[in-house]
């Protein structure tokens, strides 16, 4: 059994053995199932670990154990417009440079706030299916200089099938880079550093291509020395590792715990790339939304305890319309937002103003 596979089969999947696990009772234990029969549950022993289980408002726990939330029926399916961009089966081209393949509905522990909540763990009519049409589309279009393999988590994919997504890839000459988006550093690290034959394809393969490994670090607890160990092994390989975050409710609004898990993932060598307002997900946003002003005035707090390399980030939302970059607020009240990225020609780096409400937690009209 590969090492993959033996680390996927210890994942706790099941609502009653998640509750004999970590102790709850058998009305707690109903309405886990209930949530599980909608948004399923994966949680590998390693981070269920994490979890302070005399602490009912454990950041870990928040993110790995479903809520009754997650019934809720407010919010969308599709918050960034995917389906629009959606070139081929699996594949989007929404950014001129960028495109995106969604390698796999598999993650290794499906976090309650997830925007893909449709599709991750259930369904694969989304999921890419032919490599060959994927790098064709590629060639014929010059502008892309970049591949961003996801999922689901792009390293959730079998070593061999990984290995065709870098192959094919990496002999395209008009691709800078190719990018890798996962939480297994995070969430499953011996994946990553007990896998000597993954390392070999990643390092073989960044010799021909620069690979940048996109991980997910959310909360200092995360950062274990395993954790650590899993980005020294990627960073051996030649891989850069970079991060975002989401800024989630209950779980990272604050800003001294930005502040200490920016800087210290900085001090072993993974640079912060964004940190993401919680998209209006359905299952997620009632859970785990900030208001936008409230964000904003953490997130610059959580700057002043920050060194300079720690806030090389953007704080964004990932809107249909783009990245737009959330500025800050205006002497006058107004909040003031950039574009980081756009879908449309006509808003690149266009900065604008818009009156809030307190509460408000996402942009629905620009």
């Amino acid at each position: 059994m590969s090492v993959l596979n033996k680390l996927l089969s210890e994942c706790i999947r099941d609502a009653d053995k998640l509750a004999l696990t970590i102790g709850l009772n058998d009305s707690d234990a109903g309405w886990i199932r209930t949530v599980s029969e909608k948004y399923p549950i994966c949680i590998p022993p390693y981070y269920l670990n994490l979890i302070d289980l005399s602490d009912p408002d454990d950041p870990i726990r928040k993110i790995c154990i479903p809520g009754l939330q997650e019934l809720s029926e407010t919010g969308h399916e599709d918050t960034s417009g995917e389906s629009s961009n959606t070139v081929a089966r699996g594949m989007q081209h929404k950014y001129r440079q960028t495109a995106l393949i969604l390698t796999t509905n598999q993650c290794s522990m499906y976090c309650r706030f997830c925007f893909r909540k449709r599709m991750v763990g259930s369904t694969q009519d989304e999921i890419a299916s032919h490599i060959p049409d994927m790098v064709h589309y590629v060639r014929e279009h010059p502008e892309i200089n970049n591949v961003l393999l996801s999922g689901g988590d792009a390293l959730i994919n079998i070593n061999r099938h990984l290995e065709e997504y870098l192959q094919a890839f990496s002999e395209i000459p008009a691709l800078d880079f190719i990018r890798i988006g996962t939480r297994t550093p995070v969430v499953l690290p011996a994946r990553i550093y007990d896998d000597q034959e993954l390392l070999s394809i990643l390092g073989k393969y960044s010799l021909k291509k620069q690979i940048v490994i996109v991980t997910h670090f959310n909360h200092p607890n995360e950062i274990t020395e395993e954790a650590k160990r899993a980005v020294a092994a990627l960073k051996d390989c030649g891989c850069v590792v970079r991060n975002q975050t989401v800024l989630l409710k209950g779980v990272n609004d604050n800003p001294d715990t930005l502040a200490r898990l920016l800087n210290s993932l900085v001090s072993f060598g993974v640079i912060p790339y964004y940190i993401f307002q919680c998209r209006p997900a359905r299952g997620a946003l009632d859970e785990f939304q900030v208001p936008l002003m409230r964000g904003s005035r953490i997130v610059e707090k959580a700057k002043e305890g920050m060194n300079g390399q720690a806030k090389s980030f953007h704080y964004c939302m990932s809107h249909p319309t783009g990245k737009i970059e959330i500025l800050g607020q205006t002497a006058d009240g107004r909040m003031l937002f950039k574009y980081h990225q756009a879908k449309s020609q006509a808003d690149q780096s266009r900065i604008f103003l818009k009156e809030l409400k307190e509460e408000q937690c996402w942009l629905d009209t620009i």
